[in-house]
């Protein structure tokens, strides 16, 4: 165990009960952000990548033609 988790766990053992569930709530809420900003790092990236292929955008009547395709294969999979 390191040096910053002993300091921790020393810490919490002498903190009521209530003030520990704020510290786990607080935890959580900090590794749930860091995992939003990866995420929102992640899909940055996809969206550079997709930029450079240089394509042209999708027609509406394609986006319709792909909805339909999959629920059709939807239905037959069913």
């Amino acid at each position: 165990m390191t040096a910053i988790e002993t300091r921790l766990i020393e810490r919490l053992k002498q903190l009521p009960p209530g003030r520990v569930a704020e510290v786990i709530d607080f935890v959580e809420f900090l590794a749930a952000r860091e995992q939003r900003t990866a995420a929102a790092q992640r899909l940055g990236e996809a969206f550079a990548k997709i930029d450079a292929l240089n394509l042209p955008p999708i027609s509406d009547d394609e986006i319709e033609a792909e909805v339909q395709a999959s629920r059709q294969a939807r239905r037959q999979g069913a």
